[in-house]
């Protein structure tokens, strides 16, 4: 999905660094962007929990039609609906290539998996929504594993400092395993997910 809106000023609009290299913009103008950037005030309701939800969805870079349709399916199921819809979102296959430190950044992990440089099980998949059950395997196809960005990922360029714990990663193999579903604890995103599941069920 592409947003042609510069990552920087989306991510100070959201308050949250949508890359790493947003991370120093976010920190040294912690406000909206624009002239009256200083000044803006959230004051409503719907407000807070639309931007609540605005942070969610570009944090895993998918559109309303998306979000929406794995809200109703956290809806359906058991347990909290803001958790399994964190839960789910995270077992996207663009999301898992991320954690694992396959890809530099959410818009990066989309574009190597729509590109087809991903398999599952051995079996190329290039959909970014596809979703890993537990036990599932990531690797990097053979063919595309000495381009520059997976030269990169195998020598830990974009790893996290603590990995992943529902993830078992093999940097050097350019491979991943989910080993369960993540809890919402150890999932790195800023967000209220009650608030999203407020703003979903008004």
């Amino acid at each position: 999905m592409n947003h042609p809106r510069p990552k920087a000023r989306l991510s100070r609009a959201l308050g949250v660094p949508l890359t790493r290299k947003c991370v120093r913009y976010v920190e040294r103008r912690p406000y909206p962007p624009g002239v009256h950037g200083r000044n803006r005030r959230k004051t409503s309701d719907y407000q807070v929990r639309l931007l609540e939800k605005q942070r969610l969805r570009h944090q895993y870079n998918v559109s309303e039609v998306q979000l929406r349709r794995t809200f109703d399916e956290a809806a359906r199921g058991a347990g909290k609906t803001g958790e399994s819809l964190v839960t789910l979102l995270e077992r996207r296959l663009d999301a898992v290539v991320l954690r694992a430190g396959l890809a530099r950044s959410i818009y990066q992990a989309r574009q190597l998996v729509g590109h087809g440089h991903f398999t599952v099980d051995g079996h190329k998949v290039d959909r970014p929504s596809y979703r890993l059950r537990p036990g599932q395997v990531v690797a990097v196809r053979e063919r595309s594993r000495t381009l520059p960005p997976f030269q990169l990922a195998a020598a830990g360029a974009h790893a996290d400092e603590q990995p992943r714990p529902y993830l078992s990663v093999e940097l050097a193999g350019l491979r991943a395993t989910l080993l369960r579903e993540p809890a919402r604890r150890e999932v790195p995103v800023i967000c209220d997910e009650q608030l999203v599941v407020e703003f979903y069920s008004r």
